[in-house]
């Protein structure tokens, strides 16, 4: 999986060599920046690692494609046989290289505007007969890198793909034959198109396809590409549904039609480009099913290089998107520079010490870490709102799109505050521009510029309070308080656009959600990032506001059962209750959403009975690290479970986080392709390891304390582009060696498991002395836990 495409095509007398940039394994030139990207492993996640307990598969759903950090392009191949990264493992075909991906996402999005070399005739359509074009392959032949992705498939064509942040470039070796073919399948999309349209001129091919249906919503986008060749094309052709046209015979279909008849504007998107003053393309195809093919001779140059630009805004914007990105720099430059540009992020986390397979995992981790939410406006700033109209990010900022907000609240917004300030303080104003732009609405999952309301509560807020936490905060915090408040507060009619807190009237009267405890526990997450970003703003009043609605979380609790469950709305408990049961929960159980009250642990404990009754409940959670959502143990490979091992650092017991930790990351991550054993979801559960080897965790969203488990290396340096250098040393740490003995802060002994805010704002050492036996009584003084914040509470005891 890491060797020079080169090398592993040698059999091949048609496979051309990789520029050096793709070697993983070169040796560092000296003087130069580390090459941490020779650790990354781009096909993990891409198999299933684990059981598929209904949420997305038992894989990380990742892509090996060529990407950069935050990329708008996301180059990669995709297989037959699908899983939502557009690529499984173990399957040997192609069908495309597509220019769009979400890594890691439960469910198909994306996959637009498939490009697949072909040997051979166009003489079925496509759209109808597709398998005879999908291409067979061996992982012998194929390799991957940061920045970086190649195949020789057995069609004798080779495709190498390499990108910038909003354009890619292939190049592309054929056979000697003059049947070097290109497929360009505009409505290949994984979801489907509603409308498409590819116009071949030239030298160039062009076009757009609208999209959406992410998790069964009806959102739709529309992206454009357009595709400069370095040469001219033999012939071209196009094909519509079952039909094939050939020798630029210019074939049209109308758009789709909408209700009425009329051509169909999908909401949220522009309206197709004008021909830009442009002569007539000499070919141009629209509507679903449609694409376009075009050949070359391949008799005495084999090797075809094509630059390609995406815009979610127009044709135009793609093609200056790759002018701008990539003038007319060769593949090995561009594939470089997006080598250099891995290595530079991936630098900020510098490890000593650990086995290869440990670097392997933990730079994987970051690399999946940096992929999302992606940069969605143009080299000039445009792009397309939540209001359908064209907006323009303010100059050295960008607009983001791709945001799990279920999923990244809990740490993966944290990690990306820590390490790209000034990307998450834009990817916060992003945030806020979509709520703005319709009419203070917050979605809690969007993909590019429409809502998709996948998912349940209100995650948003939590994410713009944790970056403003961590100390991004080049945004506009006023005005993303009050579209908050705005969004929270106000009671929308059901055939709204979209409804942004359905049962908030519920939730206001009564205080829950009848029969919907998930939903009701996210609420009082985000009304608590509300709470802090209002008490960091100045505003005593919010303040008080949402942390009483922050405590709605008692309503929940039963203390005939001791668990969080559903309610009535005659505030009776159903019975039977067995918390086990994963019918009214999201996800999950009532075993696993019972810990789910993060800023009050301290209220949570003394209702459960206290520390002692606390520690054996979840001794028994932990039997099992990764069960799933119908047993009542940990689900450590879904977001409800993960600041669960933590809470022994609230529970007077710092060694048993220790101890689940590292058993963690010790048996649910792995450096081979079943690398995960659940989705990564956009990053969330590579944060979630990089802090679990880090040794420190942000257990509370909207703060920015750190929890303390145990660092995985011995040593471990954190550089943050704003000036702070954290600094962790651990001698002694690995694998079998986590249990912390004792721990100084800058110099100073400290017996609490939990670091203040300050720590991350100012950076510092820490300084660990490790064992392979627990130290039981560091950090079991309650004085010394972590805080909880019981502002508004009505109290359980």
């Amino acid at each position: 999986m890491t060797t020079l495409a080169a090398a592993l095509l040698a059999v091949s007398a048609l496979a051309v060599t990789p520029s050096a940039a793709a070697d993983p394994g070169r040796p560092a030139v000296p003087g130069a920046a580390p090459d941490l990207a020779r650790h990354v492993n781009p096909f993990s996640g891409t198999q299933p690692g684990g059981p598929d307990f209904g949420t997305g598969g038992g894989g990380g759903n990742t892509f090996p494609g060529a990407v950069v950090p935050f990329g708008m392009v996301q180059w990669s191949p995709d297989t037959v046989a699908t899983q939502p990264g557009g690529y499984y493992y173990p399957d040997n075909r192609i069908r495309g290289f597509s220019l769009t991906h979400l890594s890691g996402a439960g469910c198909n999005a994306a996959q637009d505007l498939p490009f697949l070399p072909f040997v051979g005739q166009v003489t079925t359509s496509p759209a109808s007969d597709p398998s005879r074009y999908a291409s067979t392959f061996s992982h012998a032949h194929e390799s991957a890198a940061p920045g970086y992705y190649g195949v020789t498939l057995d069609s004798g064509a080779t495709m190498e793909l390499t990108a910038t942040q909003r354009s890619g470039m292939a190049r592309i070796t054929y056979p000697v034959t003059t049947e070097a073919t290109l497929l360009i399948n505009v409505s290949g999309s994984i979801n489907g198109v509603t409308d498409a349209q590819v116009d071949v001129d030239g030298n160039t091919i062009s076009g757009w396809a609208t999209s959406g249906r992410f998790c069964g919503a009806g959102n739709v986008y529309r992206v454009y590409f357009s595709a400069a060749f370095d040469r001219r094309f033999a012939s071209v052709g196009t094909w519509h549904n079952d039909a094939v046209s050939t020798g630029g015979t210019s074939v049209r279909s109308g758009a789709v039609s909408g209700p009425s008849g009329t051509p169909a504007k999908p909401r949220g998107t522009a309206p197709a480009p004008p021909a830009e003053g442009r002569a007539a393309p000499d070919v141009s195809v629209s509507g679903p099913g449609s694409g376009a093919f075009v050949t070359f001779d391949s008799s005495n140059d084999r090797t075809v290089d094509l630059r390609v630009g995406l815009s979610y805004v127009s044709v135009a914007n793609a093609t200056a998107n790759a002018k701008t990105e990539q003038g007319g720099e060769a593949f090995d430059t561009v594939a470089e520079a997006a080598r250099a540009a891995w290595n530079a992020r991936l630098g900020q986390i510098q490890v000593s010490g650990g086995s290869p397979d440990q670097l392997t995992v933990f730079y994987t981790a970051m690399y999946h870490a940096l992929l999302h939410p992606n940069v969605f406006s143009d080299s000039d700033g445009q792009y397309l709102g939540f209001d359908g109209q064209r907006h323009r990010a303010a100059t050295g900022h960008a607009q983001y799109a791709n945001i799990s907000g279920w999923d990244i609240y809990r740490s993966e917004a944290q990690m990306l505050a820590l390490l790209a300030p000034h990307e998450a303080a834009d990817i916060a104003q992003s945030m806020v521009n979509q709520a703005q732009q319709a009419g203070d609405v917050w979605d809690r999952w969007s993909q590019n510029n429409d809502f998709t309301g996948v998912m349940v509560g209100d995650p948003y807020h939590s994410i713009v309070a944790s970056i403003y936490a961590f100390g991004a905060t080049d945004f506009d915090a006023a005005g993303a308080l009050a579209a908050m408040v705005h969004g929270a507060t106000r009671v929308q009619p059901p055939n709204a656009r979209y409804v942004e807190r359905p049962g908030l009237a519920d939730f206001q009267s009564l205080g829950y959600l009848p029969g919907d405890p998930s939903t009701t526990l996210e609420y009082t997450s985000a009304d608590f990032g509300i709470a802090q970003l209002a008490d960091r703003l100045g505003e005593p009043g919010i303040r008080q506001e949402f942390m009483a609605r922050a405590q709605y979380w008692e309503n929940l609790y039963n203390p005939a059962t001791g668990y969080l469950q559903p309610r009535n709305r005659d505030r009776s408990f159903p019975t039977p209750f067995d918390p086990a049961d994963p019918s009214r929960y999201v996800e999950g159980n009532g075993a696993q959403y019972t810990w789910m009250v993060p800023y009050n642990t301290r209220g949570l404990f003394d209702a459960m009975g206290g520390d002692a009754a606390v520690r054996a409940r979840l001794d028994t959670f932990f039997t099992e690290l990764n069960a799933g959502p119908t047993e009542p143990y940990a689900f450590l490979s879904n977001e409800p479970s993960s600041q669960t091992p933590y809470l022994y650092d609230f529970a007077a017991a710092p060694y048993r986080t220790q101890a689940v930790v590292r058993q963690a990351l010790n048996t649910l991550w792995r450096p081979t392709a079943d690398g995960f054993v659940g989705n990564d979801d956009l990053g969330q559960m590579a944060a979630w390891y990089l802090w679990g080897a880090l040794g420190v965790y942000p257990s509370i969203p909207g703060r920015a304390e750190l929890t303390v488990g145990s660092p995985l290396f011995p040593h471990i340096v954190v550089k943050r582009p704003s000036g702070q250098t954290i600094t962790i040393d651990a001698p002694g740490a690995s694998a079998d060696t986590f249990y912390v003995q004792s721990l100084s802060v800058n110099g100073r002994a400290t017996s609490k498991p939990w670091l203040p805010e300050s720590f991350v704002r100012t950076g510092g050492t820490l300084s660990f002395t490790m064992a392979s036996t627990p130290n039981t009584a560091w950090g079991a003084d309650p004085a010394d836990a972590p805080p909880s914040f019981r502002e508004g509470e009505l109290s359980l005891r």
